[in-house]
This record gives C-alpha cells, structure tokens and sequence, in this order.
C-alpha cells in the first residue's frame, strides 16, 4: 500500500496498487493500456467481480493480473488498493457502493467507470467525502482510440488529476470537463461511435442498393471513414474547411451535400446528440433515485 500523495506531486502510476471492481470489456481496456503503455505492471493491478469467476480466469491469463473471487480475497484487495476502479454495470453499482463503505479509506481515490452516476450520489453511498473521478470513456477505448471525458470532486488534488488524465490517455484522448458537461461529452463521444456506425450502415447499403457487392460497399466505406478522420487530424484543418475543398461546384459532392441539407442532415445530428445528452441527465436522475431509496 502506498501513501498517496495530497500534495500537487503526481504519483508515480507504477508505484500504486489498483483495484477493479468490475471486468467488463471498459475495465480490460483500461488494464491494456496501462500495460501497453509500461505504466504498471501486471502485479499491481486485481480485478474483482460479483460472481463470474471464468471471466476473471481469462483476464488473469491474459494479462498476468491478480484476481479475487471469494469475500475475504475480495476485501483483502479493497482494502490494500490506492486507486478502486467502480467497473460494475450501472445496475449494480449503488448496492456495490455500499458494500464498499467500511472497506474505503479516506486515502483512496475512487475512479467511476458507471455511467450517469453522479460524484454526490458516490459520496453519499460512501457516506464520506473522498477523492472522486468520474469519468465518461468510450467503446473506441477497448481499441486504444478512446475518447475520455473526467470529471473531479473537491477532494481530488492537482497530482490525482494529472495522474486519472495519464491513466485514461493510455487508451485515447482525455477531455477535463466540469461534472455537469459530462452529459454533453455522452451525447458527443459517448455514444458518437454509433452515430459514425448507423452512416457507415447507410453508405453500404446504398452501395449495395446501386450495385455493388457488400463486401466491395463496406470496405470502400470503412476506408473512407478512416481517411476522413485521419484527415482532419493531420492536416489539423476544420471539417468544413476540408468538405469545401472536396465539394466542387455542381459536381457530384455538391449534389450530394444539397441532399443531405434538403433531408435536415445537421438539425438531425444536433437533435440527436442533444437527446443522447438529455438521456444521460434522465439515467443519472434515475439512478440517484434509486441510490438514495
């Protein structure tokens, strides 16, 4: 166990014992990262979770990680951890908080994987004040292309902060936001991948519908998607710019942006991620409801 520091020090990541309460495919990413990345090793990181002991045999495989699966190993590795992870799906988590209340100490830092779950609704579960990071990642995370909004409460120092954004740029970009934003970054990043993947579904079956083979439209699609995106962080250009220079007078792009703006293209994309944000404030509300009974 090591002293955390309260100062504005960053301490060292491989120096720390964590503990993930919860193996999904979020916490699996983040623990690949991390090692990828060198920033710890295998004998630092314990994984937990409620009963699918397989799982945690398969990551412990495949990573070299220790894992608990019975109560007294479970609090053994609660109780030595600097840094808990909350991994659990969000159904569980309240109950799972609690559970953890005589095991916390005001040391620790608690790191939130649960989506819509507030840092008050946290602390209040907890009964203690602590340092909290919530956090918002995405799917692309499992890949190493994740996009990661963090938010802090009051107790967390400048050392934890800049430690929580090196942990969570080992699996993509970090995005520091006040609490109530992370339910834009949700609507944005969040569920985003699907928004790209529900286009890219139109463009094969549009190929396909014209007369090409599938396997042809999803490869010319995927491809075009990725160079896209490469694009605009290459030539660090806005999108518009770089849709301009694509779109040439009466040609076909131009067609084809004129049908897109007949059909409310972008009030559709607005309108979309302004109900994923609104939703995300919906489950949250849910959720400490729920937490608070």
């Amino acid at each position: 166990m090591t002293q955390l520091s309260t100062s504005g020090v960053m301490p060292e990541i491989g120096t720390l014992r964590l503990c993930f309460y919860g193996a999904g495919s979020m916490a699996e990413a983040i623990v690949r990262g991390l090692l990828d990345r060198g920033l710890t090793i295998p004998d630092k990181i314990g994984m937990m979770n409620r009963q699918n002991a397989e799982r945690l045999d398969e990551l412990s495989g495949r990573y070299g990680i220790i894992t608990a699966a019975d109560e007294a190993s479970k609090q053994s590795m609660l109780q030595k951890a600097d840094l808990i992870f909350l991994a659990m799906k969000p159904k569980d988590a309240a109950e799972a908080i609690k559970l953890l209340r005589s095991s916390i100490r005001a040391d620790q830092i608690i790191v939130s994987l649960v989506a819509g779950m507030s840092i008050d609704t946290i602390e209040s579960l907890l009964q203690k004040k602590t340092a909290v990071i919530r956090t918002m990642p995405n799917t692309s995370s499992t890949i190493g292309l994740g996009a990661t909004g963090i938010s802090f409460s009051s107790s967390v120092t400048e050392g934890q902060r800049l430690l929580a954004d090196q942990m969570f740029q080992s699996i993509g970009l970090t995005a520091v936001v006040e609490e109530p934003m992370l339910d834009v970054v949700t609507g944005i990043s969040g569920s985003g991948p699907a928004y790209i993947y529900y286009v890219m579904e139109a463009m094969i079956e549009a190929g396909r519908k014209l007369g090409l083979s599938e396997e042809t439209a999803r490869e010319l699609t995927v491809q075009t998607v990725l160079g896209s995106a490469h694009m605009v962080r290459a030539t660090n250009e806005t999108p518009a710019d770089l849709r301009r220079k694509v779109t040439s007078p009466n040609g076909t792009t131009q067609a084809a942006i004129e049908t897109l703006d007949a059909h409310h293209f972008t009030q559709a994309i607005i309108a979309a991620v302004s109900r994923a944000a609104e939703r995300a404030g919906e489950m949250g509300t849910e959720i400490e409801r729920v937490a608070k009974s």
